[in-house]
């Protein structure tokens, strides 16, 4: 027998929004607002709720600029809000054309940021995404070719910017939405975009959905039913790869071991490499670009150092460990930048700030250097350091292989010159004469990372 279908309405609202969403009395809810037969619904019914549960509603209305009509849907929302009242508020945004990833995704990036803005610690913003919205992703995932954690699509809720992000609506069909607003005798803004088939999600929507469902009645609700089924497993896969994870990851907990990577099944190698690099906010890599990874686990290049890139990301091993890293900027090998210690300096290209702090009988002798010009320089091969207490001199090269310095690294430390005498190794080592006496005062550098580019 089938299982009968839930009507919408606030009391059925209501459940979701204490079961699975976890609703506290006091909790602030943040609504994305389109104006859209969807979000007036939810926002309506969140309404007819909010006082007696004691919960406080606030809308937020994205305006793109992508349609003449934005304006007067803005102004509409408006309308609603006072009516209803609910605080308003409108982002305005203005996207650039040429967006690489398409206006739509563009549009999408651009929304979600601007939302995580209002969303401040112990709030909650509720989206009006439903089961049909569910089902259509699914078959979008299926046919970009995503694995299990592509195909649990859209999550009831899950952490976003100080808060959480909810889709209270996964379980209510478009179709229970559209019969709850009319009957409630609600006004809506009709996007005529939404039926433009040149966009993909519009396409399945407005063609191949109506298709299934002339054969299969019930298509939308079991294509989310196989995305709920899919999450399950996606966090059955989160689960085994976090236990593989501790296993693997060494001290430098960015860092993975190849020796006990190279241990695992390649199922369970590849389920730990996805999960890793999306525990490091990357996008995740497709699956030849995964296998690359692997076979430089099994088979290491003669210099023990190779490196996979994908937009994004790119993973590199050196000698015996695995690093994922965002793509390094470029840089110039010739950079010379005139340095006063007594500021911080950033070092264009690197992704470093050079600092120096003041301490008594350590790093730099403030003496020796104030006599002469200090500046900052990359490598350029055959530099030399005499470490103090040491004799003789040694090459730079080899110093950075004995530290284990990874090859990417070593062309992007700053190094201190003194007129033209290499003083210091960014914060590595001090070289003779500039290291300061145990009773003179010293200025020890520290290295800072910052945003790629710089």
């Amino acid at each position: 027998m089938r299982k009968p279908e839930i009507v919408f309405s606030p009391g059925a609202l209501s459940k979701v929004l204490h079961a699975g969403l976890g609703l506290q009395p006091g909790t602030r809810l943040k609504v994305a607002y389109s104006g859209g037969i969807d979000s007036h619904a939810l926002l309506h019914a969140l309404v007819r709720l909010r006082d007696a549960q004691g919960f406080s509603v606030h809308a937020i209305h994205v305006d793109h600029g992508l349609q003449p009509e934005s304006g007067a849907w803005a102004r509409h929302c408006r309308e609603v809000c006072r009516q209803l009242h609910v605080p308003f508020t409108i982002e305005k945004i203005k996207l650039l054309r040429g967006s690489p990833d398409g206006m739509e995704a563009a549009a999408r990036r651009t929304r979600y940021e601007r939302l995580a803005g209002h969303v401040g610690a112990g709030e909650l913003l509720l989206t009006a995404h439903h089961q049909d919205d569910q089902a259509e992703t699914l078959l979008l995932q299926l046919l970009r070719g995503s694995g299990v954690h592509g195909m649990a699509a859209m999550p009831l809720v899950t952490p976003f910017s100080n808060g959480r992000l909810g889709r209270p609506l996964l379980g209510f069909s478009r179709q229970h939405l559209t019969d709850y607003a009319r009957s409630e005798g609600l006004s809506w803004i009709d996007d005529r975009s939404n039926r433009d088939t040149r966009h993909t999600r519009n396409f399945l929507r407005q063609e191949i959905m109506p298709q299934l469902r002339t054969r299969w009645p019930e298509a939308g609700r079991v294509l989310a039913r196989a995305a709920h089924n899919a999450a399950d497993a996606a966090a059955l896969l989160d689960e085994s790869a976090a236990l593989d994870l501790e296993v693997c990851r060494e001290t430098d907990a960015t860092n993975l071991s190849i020796k006990a990577l190279a241990r695992l099944p390649d199922v369970r190698l590849r389920n730990l490499l996805r999960y890793w690099i999306g525990r490091a906010d990357m996008q995740a890599p497709s699956r030849r670009r995964l296998q690359e990874i692997i076979g430089y686990i099994h088979r290491p290049t003669r210099s023990r150092q190779a490196v996979v890139s994908w937009p994004g990301a790119e993973v590199r091993r050196y000698r015996d460990s695995l690093q994922v890293m965002a793509p390094l900027p470029r840089f110039d090998a010739q950079l010379c930048l005139p340095w006063n210690p007594d500021h911080a300096l950033v070092i264009p290209g690197t992704g470093y700030r050079l600092e120096a702090v003041t301490t008594p009988g350590a790093g730099l002798s403030q003496e020796r250097i104030a006599a002469g010009q200090v500046s900052v320089r990359l490598r350029q091969g055959g530099e030399a350091c005499r470490l103090p207490g040491r004799a003789h001199r040694q090459k730079l090269k080899k110093l950075l292989q004995q530290s284990g310095t990874p090859p990417w690294q070593r062309q992007r430390l700053p190094l201190v010159y003194v007129d033209d005498e290499l003083a210091a190794v960014a914060d590595r080592w001090v070289c003779e004469p500039f290291a300061a006496a145990p009773d003179e005062p010293g200025l020890v550098l520290r290295l800072r990372g910052v945003a790629a580019g710089k």
